[in-house]
Protein backbone atom coordinates (compact mmCIF):
# COMPACT_ATOMS: atom_id res chain seq x y z
CA UNK A 1 0.00 0.00 0.00
CA UNK A 2 1.86 3.37 -0.80
CA UNK A 3 0.10 5.42 0.86
CA UNK A 4 1.98 9.14 1.48
CA UNK A 5 2.64 8.55 4.70
CA UNK A 6 4.95 5.40 4.66
CA UNK A 7 6.97 6.74 2.49
CA UNK A 8 7.82 9.58 3.89
CA UNK A 9 8.51 7.26 7.46
CA UNK A 10 10.15 5.06 5.22
CA UNK A 11 12.77 7.70 4.00
CA UNK A 12 13.57 8.42 8.10
CA UNK A 13 13.90 4.63 8.24
CA UNK A 14 16.17 5.06 11.30
CA UNK A 15 13.62 6.53 13.64
CA UNK A 16 10.09 4.60 13.10
CA UNK A 17 8.75 2.76 10.29
CA UNK A 18 4.74 2.75 9.39
CA UNK A 19 2.95 0.36 7.06
CA UNK A 20 0.94 2.82 7.22
CA UNK A 21 -31.58 -7.38 -3.33
CA UNK A 22 -32.03 -4.20 -5.48
CA UNK A 23 -33.35 -3.15 -8.61
CA UNK A 24 -31.19 -3.09 -11.73
CA UNK A 25 -27.98 -1.21 -12.11
CA UNK A 26 -27.03 -0.69 -15.37
CA UNK A 27 -23.12 1.09 -15.72
CA UNK A 28 -23.30 4.56 -16.42
CA UNK A 29 -20.97 7.13 -17.79
CA UNK A 30 -21.51 11.20 -16.91
CA UNK A 31 -20.41 14.10 -18.25
CA UNK A 32 -17.85 16.08 -16.29
CA UNK A 33 -19.91 17.64 -14.00
CA UNK A 34 -22.97 16.12 -14.11
CA UNK A 35 -25.13 15.26 -11.02
CA UNK A 36 -26.90 12.41 -10.46
CA UNK A 37 -30.56 13.03 -9.06
CA UNK A 38 -30.21 13.34 -5.14
CA UNK A 39 -32.74 11.87 -3.21
CA UNK A 40 -34.48 13.18 -0.27
CA UNK A 41 -31.93 13.65 2.63
CA UNK A 42 -33.95 12.40 5.75
CA UNK A 43 -32.58 10.29 8.41
CA UNK A 44 -31.62 6.94 6.99
CA UNK A 45 -30.91 5.22 3.20
CA UNK A 46 -32.43 2.33 1.07
CA UNK A 47 -31.84 0.43 -1.20
CA UNK A 48 -32.10 2.86 -3.88
CA UNK A 49 -30.15 4.94 -2.19
CA UNK A 50 -27.33 2.20 -2.13
CA UNK A 51 -27.78 2.30 -6.13
CA UNK A 52 -27.39 5.91 -6.66
CA UNK A 53 -24.02 6.21 -4.18
CA UNK A 54 -22.65 3.62 -6.31
CA UNK A 55 -23.69 5.30 -9.74
CA UNK A 56 -22.83 8.46 -8.22
CA UNK A 57 -19.45 7.34 -7.21
CA UNK A 58 -18.68 5.64 -11.08
CA UNK A 59 -19.80 9.02 -12.70
CA UNK A 60 -17.03 10.59 -10.43
CA UNK A 61 -14.48 8.43 -10.87
CA UNK A 62 -14.87 5.57 -13.29
CA UNK A 63 -12.87 5.65 -16.64
CA UNK A 64 -15.23 4.10 -18.81
CA UNK A 65 -12.79 3.95 -21.43
CA UNK A 66 -9.76 1.92 -19.59
CA UNK A 67 -12.02 0.14 -17.25
CA UNK A 68 -10.13 1.34 -14.31
CA UNK A 69 -10.65 4.09 -11.45
CA UNK A 70 -9.03 8.08 -11.27
CA UNK A 71 -7.66 9.22 -8.26
CA UNK A 72 -9.71 12.38 -7.82
CA UNK A 73 -13.02 14.03 -9.59
CA UNK A 74 -10.51 15.96 -11.31
CA UNK A 75 -9.96 12.46 -13.80
CA UNK A 76 -5.97 13.37 -14.20
CA UNK A 77 -4.11 10.72 -12.98
CA UNK A 78 -5.37 6.70 -11.91
CA UNK A 79 -5.80 5.74 -8.31
CA UNK A 80 -3.16 3.67 -6.58
CA UNK A 81 -2.70 0.59 -7.78
CA UNK A 82 -3.66 -1.40 -4.31
CA UNK A 83 -7.12 0.67 -4.48
CA UNK A 84 -7.79 -0.45 -7.59
CA UNK A 85 -8.69 -4.17 -6.18
CA UNK A 86 -10.37 -2.45 -3.30
CA UNK A 87 -12.66 -0.86 -5.85
CA UNK A 88 -12.92 -4.30 -7.51
CA UNK A 89 -14.35 -5.59 -4.36
CA UNK A 90 -16.46 -2.88 -4.32
CA UNK A 91 -18.02 -4.14 -7.23
CA UNK A 92 -18.29 -7.56 -6.42
CA UNK A 93 -20.41 -6.17 -3.15
CA UNK A 94 -22.72 -4.48 -5.78
CA UNK A 95 -23.19 -7.77 -8.08
CA UNK A 96 -23.86 -10.03 -5.00
CA UNK A 97 -26.37 -7.07 -3.57
CA UNK A 98 -28.26 -6.93 -6.84
CA UNK A 99 -27.60 -9.78 -9.62
CA UNK A 100 -27.52 -8.06 -12.23
CA UNK A 101 -26.15 -9.04 -15.29
CA UNK A 102 -25.03 -5.41 -16.31
CA UNK A 103 -22.79 -5.97 -12.85
CA UNK A 104 -21.43 -8.99 -13.57
CA UNK A 105 -19.82 -7.33 -16.89
CA UNK A 106 -18.79 -4.82 -15.16
CA UNK A 107 -16.35 -7.17 -12.90
CA UNK A 108 -14.61 -8.64 -16.04
CA UNK A 109 -14.50 -5.32 -17.07
CA UNK A 110 -12.29 -4.04 -14.27
CA UNK A 111 -10.02 -7.02 -14.27
CA UNK A 112 -9.32 -6.65 -17.42
CA UNK A 113 -9.04 -2.23 -17.13
CA UNK A 114 -6.41 -3.04 -14.75
CA UNK A 115 -5.22 -6.01 -16.55
CA UNK A 116 -4.14 -4.06 -19.46
CA UNK A 117 -2.81 -0.96 -17.13
CA UNK A 118 -0.81 -3.34 -15.08
CA UNK A 119 1.45 -5.99 -17.68
CA UNK A 120 -0.88 -8.84 -16.93
CA UNK A 121 -0.93 -9.14 -13.48
CA UNK A 122 2.93 -10.05 -13.90
CA UNK A 123 4.14 -10.22 -10.44
CA UNK A 124 7.66 -10.34 -11.35
CA UNK A 125 7.44 -6.64 -12.31
CA UNK A 126 8.96 -4.80 -9.98
CA UNK A 127 8.44 -1.22 -11.33
CA UNK A 128 4.28 -2.10 -11.31
CA UNK A 129 4.85 -4.04 -7.73
CA UNK A 130 7.36 -2.45 -5.39
CA UNK A 131 5.71 -3.45 -1.83
CA UNK A 132 4.55 -6.83 -1.05
CA UNK A 133 1.22 -5.94 0.47
CA UNK A 134 -0.13 -4.14 -2.60
CA UNK A 135 -0.28 -7.47 -4.59
CA UNK A 136 -1.37 -9.24 -1.61
CA UNK A 137 -5.11 -7.11 -1.83
CA UNK A 138 -5.12 -8.28 -5.05
CA UNK A 139 -4.78 -11.91 -4.54
CA UNK A 140 -7.69 -11.34 -2.00
CA UNK A 141 -9.87 -9.61 -4.59
CA UNK A 142 -8.94 -12.40 -7.01
CA UNK A 143 -9.34 -15.52 -5.35
CA UNK A 144 -12.89 -13.66 -4.77
CA UNK A 145 -14.02 -12.99 -7.75
CA UNK A 146 -13.25 -16.54 -8.91
CA UNK A 147 -15.48 -17.70 -5.98
CA UNK A 148 -18.09 -15.36 -7.46
CA UNK A 149 -17.87 -15.95 -11.13
CA UNK A 150 -16.22 -18.98 -11.50
CA UNK A 151 -13.06 -17.71 -13.93
CA UNK A 152 -10.23 -19.83 -13.38
CA UNK A 153 -8.44 -17.33 -14.52
CA UNK A 154 -8.93 -15.05 -11.53
CA UNK A 155 -7.78 -18.19 -9.34
CA UNK A 156 -4.25 -18.99 -11.12
CA UNK A 157 -3.37 -15.11 -10.92
CA UNK A 158 -4.54 -15.55 -6.97
CA UNK A 159 -2.48 -18.37 -6.56
CA UNK A 160 0.56 -17.03 -8.52
CA UNK A 161 0.36 -13.96 -6.74
CA UNK A 162 0.25 -15.85 -3.60
CA UNK A 163 3.21 -17.42 -4.18
CA UNK A 164 4.98 -14.60 -5.19
CA UNK A 165 4.60 -12.94 -2.32
CA UNK A 166 5.04 -15.51 0.37
CA UNK A 167 8.24 -16.73 -1.23
CA UNK A 168 9.67 -13.10 -1.35
CA UNK A 169 7.52 -11.85 2.29
CA UNK A 170 7.77 -14.95 4.61
CA UNK A 171 10.08 -14.73 7.46
CA UNK A 172 11.33 -18.55 7.62
CA UNK A 173 13.13 -18.14 10.58
CA UNK A 174 11.39 -15.38 12.89
CA UNK A 175 7.74 -15.91 11.20
CA UNK A 176 5.38 -13.16 10.14
CA UNK A 177 5.56 -11.59 6.76
CA UNK A 178 7.59 -8.20 5.44
CA UNK A 179 5.41 -5.66 3.90
CA UNK A 180 8.03 -4.37 1.73
CA UNK A 181 11.02 -5.48 -0.50
CA UNK A 182 13.78 -4.33 1.67
CA UNK A 183 12.50 -6.46 4.29
CA UNK A 184 12.43 -3.68 6.93
CA UNK A 185 9.37 -4.65 8.85
CA UNK A 186 6.31 -6.59 9.84
CA UNK A 187 3.43 -4.69 9.57
CA UNK A 188 -0.48 -5.55 9.85
CA UNK A 189 -1.28 -4.35 6.35
CA UNK A 190 0.57 -7.82 4.85
CA UNK A 191 0.17 -10.56 7.48
CA UNK A 192 -3.69 -10.21 8.38
CA UNK A 193 -4.30 -9.74 4.30
CA UNK A 194 -2.13 -12.87 3.95
CA UNK A 195 -4.42 -14.93 6.39
CA UNK A 196 -7.06 -13.97 4.32
CA UNK A 197 -6.11 -14.53 0.92
CA UNK A 198 -4.66 -18.11 1.95
CA UNK A 199 -8.34 -18.95 3.79
CA UNK A 200 -9.65 -18.21 0.54
CA UNK A 201 -7.56 -20.11 -1.55
CA UNK A 202 -7.88 -23.02 0.78
CA UNK A 203 -11.45 -22.45 0.47
CA UNK A 204 -11.50 -22.71 -3.42
CA UNK A 205 -8.45 -25.81 -3.96
CA UNK A 206 -8.76 -28.19 -0.69
CA UNK A 207 -5.15 -27.41 -0.59
CA UNK A 208 -4.29 -27.95 3.36
CA UNK A 209 -0.76 -26.02 2.68
CA UNK A 210 -2.63 -22.80 2.37
CA UNK A 211 -4.61 -23.52 5.86
CA UNK A 212 -1.44 -24.36 7.38
CA UNK A 213 -0.02 -20.90 6.39
CA UNK A 214 -2.69 -18.89 7.29
CA UNK A 215 -3.08 -20.48 11.07
CA UNK A 216 0.84 -19.76 11.07
CA UNK A 217 0.64 -15.69 10.27
CA UNK A 218 -2.66 -15.61 11.87
CA UNK A 219 -0.68 -16.72 15.16
CA UNK A 220 2.42 -14.78 14.86
CA UNK A 221 0.08 -11.85 13.89
CA UNK A 222 -1.54 -12.03 17.13
CA UNK A 223 1.12 -12.64 19.35
CA UNK A 224 3.66 -9.79 17.70
CA UNK A 225 1.14 -7.06 16.56
CA UNK A 226 -2.36 -7.27 18.92
CA UNK A 227 -1.97 -6.42 22.32
CA UNK A 228 -4.37 -7.56 24.46
CA UNK A 229 -7.14 -4.38 24.54
CA UNK A 230 -7.48 -5.58 20.65
CA UNK A 231 -5.67 -2.92 19.36
CA UNK A 232 -3.73 -3.82 15.93
CA UNK A 233 -0.76 -2.34 16.06
CA UNK A 234 0.49 -1.22 12.53
CA UNK A 235 3.95 -2.54 12.14
CA UNK A 236 6.77 -4.02 14.44
CA UNK A 237 10.11 -3.51 13.67
CA UNK A 238 13.20 -5.98 14.25
CA UNK A 239 12.82 -6.53 17.89
CA UNK A 240 11.45 -3.30 19.32
CA UNK A 241 7.47 -3.60 20.34
CA UNK A 242 4.73 -3.18 17.62
CA UNK A 243 3.71 0.30 17.66
CA UNK A 244 2.39 2.71 14.79
CA UNK A 245 -1.14 4.61 14.28
CA UNK A 246 -4.56 3.05 14.77
CA UNK A 247 -5.58 2.22 11.75
CA UNK A 248 -9.27 1.10 10.83
CA UNK A 249 -7.90 -1.12 7.71
CA UNK A 250 -5.73 -2.75 10.09
CA UNK A 251 -8.31 -4.30 13.00
CA UNK A 252 -10.83 -4.63 9.40
CA UNK A 253 -8.25 -7.32 8.18
CA UNK A 254 -7.23 -8.86 11.54
CA UNK A 255 -11.45 -9.29 11.73
CA UNK A 256 -11.48 -10.77 8.68
CA UNK A 257 -8.55 -12.75 9.37
CA UNK A 258 -10.25 -14.33 12.29
CA UNK A 259 -13.75 -14.76 10.89
CA UNK A 260 -12.30 -17.18 8.05
CA UNK A 261 -10.40 -19.25 10.16
CA UNK A 262 -13.71 -19.17 12.59
CA UNK A 263 -15.54 -20.16 9.98
CA UNK A 264 -13.05 -23.09 8.90
CA UNK A 265 -12.37 -24.60 12.81
CA UNK A 266 -15.75 -23.35 14.30
CA UNK A 267 -13.20 -22.69 17.42
CA UNK A 268 -14.49 -19.66 19.25
CA UNK A 269 -11.96 -18.01 19.82
CA UNK A 270 -11.28 -16.71 16.56
CA UNK A 271 -14.50 -15.47 16.77
CA UNK A 272 -13.94 -13.94 20.68
CA UNK A 273 -10.32 -12.11 18.60
CA UNK A 274 -12.91 -10.75 15.87
CA UNK A 275 -15.14 -9.39 18.25
CA UNK A 276 -12.25 -7.89 20.84
CA UNK A 277 -10.84 -6.44 17.40
CA UNK A 278 -14.44 -4.44 16.63
CA UNK A 279 -15.01 -3.59 20.04
CA UNK A 280 -11.38 -1.58 20.27
CA UNK A 281 -12.39 0.07 17.02
CA UNK A 282 -15.70 0.95 18.72
CA UNK A 283 -14.62 2.16 21.89
CA UNK A 284 -11.38 3.53 21.37
CA UNK A 285 -10.72 5.15 17.57
CA UNK A 286 -14.58 6.83 17.34
CA UNK A 287 -15.82 9.95 18.11
CA UNK A 288 -19.09 10.47 19.32
CA UNK A 289 -19.69 6.50 17.22
CA UNK A 290 -18.36 7.55 14.10
CA UNK A 291 -15.32 6.34 12.45
CA UNK A 292 -12.22 8.24 12.52
CA UNK A 293 -11.63 10.24 9.16
CA UNK A 294 -8.23 9.34 7.42
CA UNK A 295 -6.66 10.24 5.40
CA UNK A 296 -5.93 13.97 4.88
CA UNK A 297 -6.32 13.86 0.69
CA UNK A 298 -4.27 10.38 0.64
CA UNK A 299 -4.63 7.00 0.08
CA UNK A 300 -6.26 6.36 3.62
CA UNK A 301 -9.15 7.56 2.64
CA UNK A 302 -10.10 4.26 1.35
CA UNK A 303 -9.02 2.29 4.75
CA UNK A 304 -13.09 2.66 6.30
CA UNK A 305 -13.83 0.59 2.95
CA UNK A 306 -11.47 -2.35 3.81
CA UNK A 307 -12.94 -1.49 7.05
CA UNK A 308 -16.48 -2.01 6.07
CA UNK A 309 -15.47 -5.37 4.05
CA UNK A 310 -14.96 -7.14 7.07
CA UNK A 311 -17.04 -6.30 9.52
CA UNK A 312 -20.38 -7.21 8.44
CA UNK A 313 -18.62 -10.15 8.04
CA UNK A 314 -18.49 -10.86 11.79
CA UNK A 315 -22.09 -9.61 11.77
CA UNK A 316 -23.61 -11.78 9.43
CA UNK A 317 -21.43 -14.70 9.86
CA UNK A 318 -20.22 -14.53 12.98
CA UNK A 319 -24.05 -13.80 14.52
CA UNK A 320 -22.72 -10.40 16.04
CA UNK A 321 -25.77 -8.01 15.20
CA UNK A 322 -24.62 -5.71 18.33
CA UNK A 323 -22.42 -3.97 15.93
CA UNK A 324 -25.19 -3.27 13.05
CA UNK A 325 -26.83 -0.12 14.75
CA UNK A 326 -22.87 1.75 15.36
CA UNK A 327 -22.48 0.77 11.52
CA UNK A 328 -26.25 2.10 10.30
CA UNK A 329 -25.73 5.49 12.68
CA UNK A 330 -22.06 6.16 10.32
CA UNK A 331 -23.83 5.11 7.03
CA UNK A 332 -26.56 7.72 7.41
CA UNK A 333 -24.56 10.37 8.85
CA UNK A 334 -22.06 10.04 6.19
CA UNK A 335 -24.88 9.58 3.29
CA UNK A 336 -26.90 12.62 5.57
CA UNK A 337 -24.03 14.60 4.52
CA UNK A 338 -23.30 14.31 0.98
CA UNK A 339 -22.99 16.72 -1.73
CA UNK A 340 -25.03 17.48 -4.80
CA UNK A 341 -22.75 15.20 -6.85
CA UNK A 342 -24.17 12.58 -4.11
CA UNK A 343 -20.36 11.93 -3.00
CA UNK A 344 -19.61 10.96 0.31
CA UNK A 345 -16.69 11.89 2.21
CA UNK A 346 -14.07 10.46 4.14
CA UNK A 347 -14.65 12.34 7.89
CA UNK A 348 -18.48 11.38 7.91
CA UNK A 349 -19.65 13.93 10.17
CA UNK A 350 -19.38 17.20 7.79
CA UNK A 351 -20.93 18.40 4.70
CA UNK A 352 -18.87 16.34 1.77
CA UNK A 353 -16.22 19.12 0.26
CA UNK A 354 -18.01 20.63 -2.93
CA UNK A 355 -14.62 20.79 -5.11
CA UNK A 356 -12.11 17.96 -5.80
CA UNK A 357 -12.27 14.93 -3.73
CA UNK A 358 -10.28 11.60 -4.15
CA UNK A 359 -12.02 8.37 -5.17
CA UNK A 360 -10.43 6.68 -1.94
CA UNK A 361 -12.05 9.42 0.44
CA UNK A 362 -15.63 8.74 -1.02
CA UNK A 363 -15.39 5.07 -1.61
CA UNK A 364 -16.30 3.86 2.27
CA UNK A 365 -19.54 4.95 2.73
CA UNK A 366 -20.45 3.55 -1.01
CA UNK A 367 -19.14 0.08 0.28
CA UNK A 368 -20.97 -0.09 3.49
CA UNK A 369 -24.20 0.81 1.89
CA UNK A 370 -23.24 -2.41 -0.35
CA UNK A 371 -23.04 -4.23 2.27
CA UNK A 372 -25.59 -3.45 5.62
CA UNK A 373 -28.94 -3.42 5.24
CA UNK A 374 -31.17 -0.52 4.65
CA UNK A 375 -32.66 1.64 7.18
CA UNK A 376 -35.73 2.68 5.28
CA UNK A 377 -37.93 1.65 2.63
Amino acid sequence: MKKPIRFLILSLFITIVSCSKGKDITPVTAKPGTDTTQTDNSTGFSSADADLAYTAFNNAFYDSNNKLYFSTTKKDGVAAIWTQAIYWDMAMNVYERTKTAAQLTRIGDIYQGNYNHYDGYNWNNTTVWFIYDDMMWWVIALARANQLTGNATYLEKAKSGFDRVWNGSYDPVDGGMFWDFQHSGKNSCINFPTVIAAMKLYNITKDVSYLNKAKSIYSWSKTNLVDASGKVNDNKIGNNPPGGQDYTYNSGTAIGAAMALYKQTNDAAYLNDAKLYADYVKNNMCTNGILPAEGDFNEQGVLKAIFAQYIVQLINEGAQSQYLSWLQTNVKTGWNNRDGRNLTYRNYAVPTPTGDIQSYEASSIVTFMQLIPPTKK
